[in-house]
């Protein structure tokens, strides 16, 4: 989905009718499951222990690097009702998919691809410059070698799992005091070494990343995401939308960081 499309339509609908397997990564038990249209599916559950905030940081996350011309697994709203999963015999995943009723978010399965290792395959300056801006933009701190959270498919780079970005979101209603930070965590980034391209990176994404499509983008959150004890959801909305933006504008100041990170591992 490119940036016009996510302007025009936003993401697909898909009621999810077949729970298939448990992913026992972590602590969020993710899952492959079947939709009405006749795909598989890695599902994420709104009742999963770090809730509808990390949905929110994926379906943003997610978006954000495909705008940035980022290979990233279709994603879409999944609809579950109370009958789906009914006959796992897990009672740990029974209370999940209870706790999980209604709209959750899901990626496109990949079948066949496989995981990325920084030491078997090699990736160019740019596109590495791309990834690490990326995540330093969201503050993602879930791209390490231990755990590179990308893909291989068809011998090109997929992106996936961006719930980890904008951490702060989880306890600190003041998103604002993040604008301007730089981020520390970068320096563990898996392909940080070979980003040798930042700031080359950093005027190619910001002519990408328009206030048009970031505010598109954030109106896509579902209501039954946001808090009902907080602002109203449009404000909400709002919040993420303004940090985003507010970051964009003062890039300089987590490309010098990763800039300044990179230079003390080379």
């Amino acid at each position: 989905m490119n940036t016009d499309n996510l302007l025009q339509t936003g993401l697909r609908t898909v009621n999810m009718i077949r729970y298939a397997l448990p992913l026992r990564e972590g602590g969020s038990l993710p899952a492959i499951a079947e939709g009405d249209d006749g795909f598989s599916y890695v599902l994420k559950f709104r009742g999963a222990g770090q809730g509808t905030r990390a949905l929110i940081a994926e379906l943003i996350g997610g978006e954000i690097a495909r705008m940035a011309g980022l290979k990233v697994p279709e994603l879409v709203f999944a609809n579950i009702d109370e009958a789906f999963g009914r006959t796992e015999p897990d009672e740990e995943i029974q209370d999940l998919l209870k706790a999980s009723t209604g709209i959750n978010l899901a990626l496109h399965y990949l079948s066949g691809s496989y995981t990325f290792d920084p030491v078997v395959t090699d990736v160019n300056p740019e596109l590495a410059s791309r990834i690490v801006w990326l995540d330093a933009f969201l503050l993602n701190v879930d791209r390490t070698r231990r755990n590179t959270n990308m893909l291989m498919w068809h011998k090109e780079l997929w992106l996936i799992d961006h719930g980890a970005a904008l951490y702060f979101h989880h306890n600190d209603p003041d998103y604002s005091a993040y604008v301007d930070r730089p981020f520390v965590q970068i320096k563990d980034h898996v392909l940080l070494r070979r980003a040798g391209a930042l700031k080359a990176a950093d005027r190619h994404l910001k002519g990408l990343l328009t206030p048009q499509a970031i505010t598109a983008l954030v109106s896509l959150i579902p209501d039954s995401w946001l808090d009902p004890g907080g602002a109203s959801f449009d404000a909400q909305r709002d919040a993420y939308a303004a940090f985003l933006l507010k970051r964009l504008a003062v890039s300089e100041v987590f490309v010098n960081a990763a800039e300044d990170a990179r230079n003390a591992l080379i």
